[in-house]
């Protein structure tokens, strides 16, 4: 018996999405042909849109679909570049997907400290901001609501503020938090921000970028007037079909996905018995994710252990071409000397107590006989 537990790699998919997906593939049709095939892929695409704006409390008109949550974040960044920002503000703790796009672009990027507990640094921010030289355009920030790692929340509301006052662009990568905690893009103030599907749930491939009226997008993918001529090519009718089906259910057990820390948890205080150190535990986290470090206890063993047992977690993020390497979100927070011993265990709207309980055992047994081969003595939490 195998158990998943990396949910934040990729959601197993939603059943609901699934047939969703059948449904489409079986009707056909490009929704720009105004045919009775191409008006019922529109209908679906549109209905879709609807489900994805709801899920993130967005106007349906600016939900723009992308290829996934890589390109929303691209599109966003590129944007602002585009709108005149010459210096991109990103958060030491972005995901690689925004922290490489502000990097090969021609403009200045600094980094935006975290604290311990893996949260932005709101003075430094607002210090920065004041200091703000117009040269250098808009002040555009980047800040994700979530962390793919920790499940850290950060304080993006309390950040809009800061960047709101000083005429800015606020870009939210909300990809890891919908579906887990609630959204509401324009509450928290962001000008722009991406979500994904397969995080939900949905299928792989294909993501959504929604957009405030003080943020300008730039068409960077050219073709066609596709998704109201702000993204080029053929919409991927089954894939954002198959979006707006998680959506619609991830919105629905939203209040369940919220009970399931307790599950979290619990599992949490057996490793912590054996040793393990929780990463972001003061702050408010995500209720599915736990990122934990074992000193003396590597990241590859324990993941290639408990892969051994059937138990599939992660190091770190999945986005790193399968590579296990110590973790940048974890040395931003000052934890360099933990880095290469945290992994990563993420439920999903799927996830039991059952797979939590069987999670620490195979974690203990591996923690057991890496300890006695090293002659550590084992504090076993199972």
């Amino acid at each position: 018996m195998s158990t998943y537990l990396d949910h934040n790699a990729t959601a197993v998919v939603r059943p609901e999405a699934r047939e969703a997906m059948a449904h489409a593939l079986e009707v056909g049709g490009n929704p720009s042909s105004i045919h009775a095939a191409g008006r019922a892929a529109r209908a679906m695409v549109e209905t879709a849109r609807d489900a994805v704006a709801e899920l993130i409390a967005a106007p349906a008109s600016t939900v723009v679909f992308t290829s996934g949550g890589t390109e929303a974040n691209a599109l966003a960044i590129e944007s602002a570049v585009a709108a005149g920002s010459r210096r991109l503000i990103v958060s030491s703790v972005e995901h690689d997907s925004v922290q490489e796009t502000s990097r090969v672009l021609g403009v200045a990027v600094e980094a935006l400290p975290v604290g311990a507990d893996g949260r932005a640094d709101l003075a430094w921010l607002a210090a920065r901001l004041a200091a703000w030289d117009p040269a250098d355009g808009k002040p555009f920030v980047a800040l994700m609501l979530a962390n793919n790692e920790t499940g850290v929340i950060q304080p993006v509301a309390e950040a809009a503020e800061l960047v709101g006052a000083a005429d800015g662009w606020l870009h939210v990568d909300a990809i890891q938090a919908a579906g887990k905690i609630p959204v509401d893009s324009r509450a928290l103030g962001a000008d722009t921000l991406s979500v994904s599907a397969h995080k939900i749930g949905g299928p792989q491939g294909v993501g959504a970028l929604t957009f405030g009226p003080r943020a300008t997008l730039s068409r960077r993918q050219h073709g066609g007037g596709q998704e109201r001529g702000r993204r080029g090519g053929t919409e991927n009718v089954p894939g954002i079909v198959g979006f707006g089906a998680a959506a619609k259910a991830a919105l629905r057990d939203l209040d369940d996905y919220g009970r399931r820390a307790a599950l979290r948890d619990a599992a949490a205080e057996r490793l912590k018995a054996a040793g393990g150190v929780v990463m972001g535990e003061a702050a408010p986290r995500l209720p599915n994710t736990l990122c934990i470090a074992t000193p003396g206890f590597p990241s590859d063993l324990q993941v290639m252990g408990l892969d051994l047992a059937g138990v599939m977690v992660s190091a770190g993020s999945a986005c790193s071409s399968g590579k296990v390497k110590a973790s940048p979100v974890l040395e931003a927070m000052g934890q360099g000397d933990l880095a290469g011993c945290a992994i990563r265990v993420s439920g999903g709207w799927n996830t039991t107590q059952a797979d939590w309980d069987r999670f620490v055992e195979a974690w203990s047994a591996a923690q057991a006989r890496h300890a006695a081969r090293h002659g550590q003595s084992a504090t076993v939490g199972a």
